[in-house]
This record gives structure tokens, sequence and C-alpha cells, in this order.
């Protein structure tokens, strides 16, 4: 079991409070991803979690039971942490032992442990290899390795691909998504990048300044931002956020159109500008227009097909049905 509560948690250093009073539950077996721009809180409240770091305030509770005062090591959580922190003179089956001998675990079972954890991250061939012979992408499994043989309660990963490449990356967000389904265990990963939260995530928590702008699923974050901040951080390239008279026309203060719905044409459409940068990825063409009289820049996400150069004149037609209305305060209509 991996039920998490936080109840009324804050956090302060010194007379600073990094977080205000926070309500937040984590359901068994859930992937929940923290997500938000740097330094809004998210690594720190993993740690009040983990245990890293003492609560000024409030209550959490892991199954039920108040785990506010436990040290790390009993709360039954395991942690990944970006720079892997394997100890390099040991072999990877050491290392992936290391929590378990500590704890003076039979023999017997220490090897089961291993060999299962191993096997499951494709590790196998490489037990007697030391971290200095295997890739990012293998030491990082080495470091999630030692976490499951602990058969924790619940997995901590503090953004642990971010020392990796962006191939390597996509893989390990496969393997932890998988790897995630095949023990059905509750998972907390820290993100400040918003697809890895998009693409992994069964709950999001969006911070900022340590508060929770919203929680929800990806696909609830995407279709229904709650506010301003919520809209132009999740989805990727982000919302075009329009304001003044055509905001106006929709009875908000601000209106949004994700760059994926709007077309863009020769003529006929509804705004106009000039095409300024292109960026072609082969499938899509992200276009950046210019002098629409709307915004500075607008992008448009557009098939890759689509040949339109610098300079060019176009036409743009956002759909009606997926613009996003917020009030002079920010917050959804």
């Amino acid at each position: 079991m991996g039920r998490i509560t936080l109840d009324k948690v804050t956090k302060s250093f010194g007379e600073v409070e990094v977080i205000p009073p926070l309500d937040l539950t984590i359901e068994d077996g859930e992937f929940t991803v923290f997500v938000g721009p740097s330094g809004c809180g998210k690594s720190t409240l993993l740690r009040l979690i983990a245990g890293l770091e003492d609560v000024t305030s409030g209550e959490i509770r892991i199954d039920g039971n108040d785990a506010t005062n436990i040290p790390p090591a009993k709360r039954g959580l395991a942690m990944v942490f970006q720079s892997y922190a394997l100890y390099p003179h040991m072999s990877v089956r050491k290392n992936i032992a290391f929590p378990l001998r500590m704890a003076q675990m039979d023999q017997a079972e220490i090897d089961r442990r291993v060999d299962g954890a191993a096997a499951v991250l494709n590790l196998t061939d490489y037990l007697d290899r030391r971290p200095g012979q295997l890739s990012g992408g293998q030491r990082q499994r080495v470091a999630i390795g030692r976490a499951i043989v602990r058969e924790p309660a619940a997995f901590l990963f503090d953004e642990p691909l971010s020392n990796l490449d962006a191939a390597l990356r996509v893989g390990m967000r496969l393997e932890i998504s998988e790897l995630h389904k095949r023990l059905e265990t509750t998972m907390i990963y820290v993100t400040h990048d918003q697809v890895e939260a998009m693409t992994m995530a069964d709950k999001i928590v969006v911070l900022r300044a340590g508060n929770i702008e919203q929680v929800g699923s990806p696909l609830d974050l995407y279709r229904s931002p709650r506010n301003l901040f919520v809209a132009g951080f999740i989805g990727s390239p982000k919302m075009n956020l329009i304001s003044g008279g055509e905001a106006e026309k929709h009875g908000a203060a601000t209106i949004g159109v994700r760059p994926e719905h709007i077309s863009i044409s020769e003529s006929g459409g509804i705004w106009s500008g000039t095409v300024g940068v292109s960026e072609h990825l082969g499938s899509d063409t992200f276009f950046h227009i210019h002098e629409t009289g709307l915004a500075e820049t607008l992008t448009v996400r557009a098939d890759g097909e689509i040949g339109f150069r610098h300079g060019d004149r176009v036409s743009l037609t956002p759909r009606d049905d997926v613009i996003h209305r917020f009030d002079a305060e920010g917050l959804r209509i």
C-alpha cells in the first residue's frame, strides 16, 4: 500500500515560508508528477514526504499512519536522485544490494531481490561491472534497481532524467512508465519538464511559489487549465494568450488558443499576419506569426508539408470550440 496524504503541511526556512499550507492526497498505485518552474517548491515538497526535510507544521500520513516525525529510513519509501549516488568502487550487484546489506538481510533474500530487479531493468549482464563502465542510462537503472529491491510503499524520483541527453531521456521515460505498470506501486516524480509530466503521469500537480495551482490528469490540465499560469505552462509549444479587443469579443479579459487549434492558409481566415521563424520538425512545422495586431507573436502548429516561407502573408482561423477564456484575475471563465 502507498497512499500518501499531506494535511495542511507547511515549510519555512527561517522567516521565509516556501510551502504555504498545502493539502494533497496521492492514491495507492498512482503515478503523480510534481511540475512547475525552478524554485516553485516541488523538490522541497518531495523531500518533506521523504523525511529529508522537517515539516514546519501540518501532518504527513502514509497509509493512514502519521509519518511526520518518522526518520526517512523507516517511512517505507525509496528515493531516486538525479545524481545517481552510486558507489564507484562497487559492482552493480553490490550497489543494488547496498540498502539490503545495511539492513542485515539474509544473503539468499538479497540475491533473490537483486536478480529480480536486474531482470526487470535489463541489467543482468552488467551485474559484475562498475558504474564507470556503464552509460548514463544504465547508471540510472542501477539507481532505480537499488530502490526496487527495498520493495517500498512508494518511489520518489527527483528529476532523475535531467543529466541524460534528449534521446536517453525519451527511452528512460518509457522504461519508468513501463516499470510503474509492472510494479503497480505509488510513484511521485519531480520534473520541470512539462512534456515528461504529460507523457508519464496519472495525475499532475502544478506548483507555483509553493502553492498548488491545479491537480488533475494530463488531459484535464490540457483541456481545462484553471488559470493563466497553468494555461501557459502546460502544452508544448505553449498556448497563445491574447488580450484586448479580440478577447472582449469573447467576454473575457484574455483568451487562449493552442498552436494546434489554429489553421493556417493563404486567405479567408479570421486573423492575418506575417510568417517569421519556421521550425520544421518533419511531421509538424511551428510557424511564428508576426504583425497580427493581436499579440506580439502567435505560434501555429501545422502539417509539416505546408510550405509557407519567411515574410509570407497568411490567414489564421482559430477553432471556436477550444478557445479558453480568462477573467481579469487570470481565472478560467
